[in-house]
C-alpha cells in the first residue's frame, strides 16, 4: 500500500487501528535513531582524537621551530593547525548538539511506545501475533 495507503488505514479505522498504525510507526524508527545516535558518537570521538592529534602537531611544530638552527617560519602553518582545530571544536559541537537531540528523540520514541502499548492492554484490542516488548 505504501505509507499513504497506511496513513489512510490509520486514518479511516477506529482507534485501535490508529494506534496499531503508531505502534508500527514508532518500531520502524527507533532502529534508526539508535543507529544514527551510534553514527554519531563514532564521529564525535573521531574529531576529538583528530583534535588531540592537531594539538600534538603544533606543540611539535614549535618545539621544531624553537629547536632549528636555521630560522624556519613556521608560524603560518601552526596558524593553519590551530585553524583547523578550531573548525573540529566547532563540528564536534554541532554533533554533541544534533546527538543530544537524538537522545531525546530516543527517549521520546520509547516513552510513547510505553504509553501505547499501555493503551492497546488496557483496552484489550492488542493485536495478535505482533511481539509485545
Amino acid at each position: 500500500r505504501g505509507v499513504g495507503g497506511a496513513k489512510m488505514a490509520a486514518g479511516s479505522g477506529g482507534p485501535a487501528a490508529r494506534e496499531l498504525f503508531a505502534e508500527g510507526l514508532l518500531q520502524f524508527l527507533r532502529p534508526a535513531v539508535r543507529q544514527l545516535d551510534g553514527h554519531v558518537h563514532a564521529v564525535r570521538e573521531s574529531q576529538v582524537e583528530l583534535r588531540e592529534h592537531i594539538d600534538s602537531l603544533a606543540t611539535e611544530l614549535c618545539r621544531i621551530n624553537e629547536d632549528q638552527k636555521v630560522a624556519l617560519d613556521l608560524d603560518p602553518y601552526v596558524k593553519k593547525l590551530l585553524n583547523a582545530r578550531r573548525r573540529v571544536v566547532l563540528v564536534n559541537n554541532i554533533l554533541q548538539n544534533a546527538q543530544e537531540r537524538l537522545r531525546r528523540l530516543n527517549h521520546s520514541v520509547a516513552k510513547e511506545t510505553v504509553r501505547r502499548k499501555a493503551m492497546l492492554e488496557a483496552a484489550g484490542s492488542y493485536p495478535q501475533g505482533l511481539p509485545g516488548k
